[in-house]
């Protein structure tokens, strides 16, 4: 495989990038899709078997599985953040090691109904919240300690909204090059 098609494997909607200007109708669309994520995924991967979801979407990548509670862990952070950003002064987050996170028993053998349910869960929540916060707290920040960078509210829905979309495309793509569609 040579390196552009893994690139392309690894990044088949290609990597995020923030529209210059982050208008009202941009988050409102970045929080449809999260609204309806959790749902377009279960319908995705609800006929998968064992064999299927032991299988990475990528050489060297995650299981379809370990993605499946990969989406739940994240958006859960992700939830929890938000909610430090409009609680807090520029809190500085924690970040955790997702690659450590996908090794784990929950997420490299558990059941993806558990992570499907909390992902509703954790989206109800989210976007319930977010469609009700006024227009000066879309521009509250968090500290994310890697980078010493300053996320936006609206600008982290817009990372939400496209990881959401870019997880979806890993199986998706799977489950086409694999013909189990």
């Amino acid at each position: 495989m040579t390196k552009d098609e893994l690139e392309s494997l690894r990044y088949p909607i290609g990597k995020f990038r923030a529209p210059d200007e982050i208008t009202a109708d941009v988050v409102s669309e970045w929080i449809a899709i999260l609204e309806q994520f959790p749902y377009r995924l279960e319908s995705l991967v609800r006929f998968l078997n064992k064999t299927q979801l032991e299988t990475p979407y990528r050489p060297g990548g995650w299981t379809v599985r370990q993605v499946i509670h990969h989406l739940s862990d994240s958006h859960h952070h992700s939830y929890i953040r938000f909610k430090w950003a409009l609680t807090e002064d520029r809190p500085v987050i924690k970040p955790y090691d997702e690659k450590f996170w996908a090794e784990l028993p929950d997420a490299s053998t558990g059941p993806i109904a558990m992570s499907i349910e909390h992902l509703k869960a954790v989206h109800y929540k989210l976007v319930y919240m977010l469609k009700r916060i006024n227009k000066t707290q879309w521009n509250n920040v968090f500290i994310h300690p890697d980078t010493n960078s300053e996320i936006s509210l609206k600008l982290n829905v817009g990372i939400y909204a496209w990881h959401s979309n870019h997880h979806y495309a890993h199986i998706e793509n799977l489950l086409k090059r694999k013909g189990w569609n």
